[in-house]
């Protein structure tokens, strides 16, 4: 969260990036933190494919800030 990641969901992390060169930066970073042990994935999304996300929240729940409207990556 300190790379300027926001969480989607519990162990779901997401993060906009302008472009691919930037995307690809982070990637890099994610990759040389990764544990010995540890897996994460990547998945790269464009803005359109990110606007179509559909949020349904419970009555008791808060709906997440509205995040950037650019690709994000998860």
């Amino acid at each position: 969260m300190k790379d300027g990641f926001s969480m989607m969901q519990f162990s779901v992390y997401n993060r906009h990036c302008a472009s691919k060169e930037s995307a690809n930066v982070h990637i890099k970073r994610v990759k040389s933190f990764i544990p010995d042990k540890g897996q994460v994935s990547i998945l790269s999304i464009t803005d359109k494919q990110y606007g179509n996300i559909l949020n349904v929240w419970g009555s008791r729940s808060q709906p997440l800030p509205e995040g950037p409207k650019q690709l994000e990556i998860f």
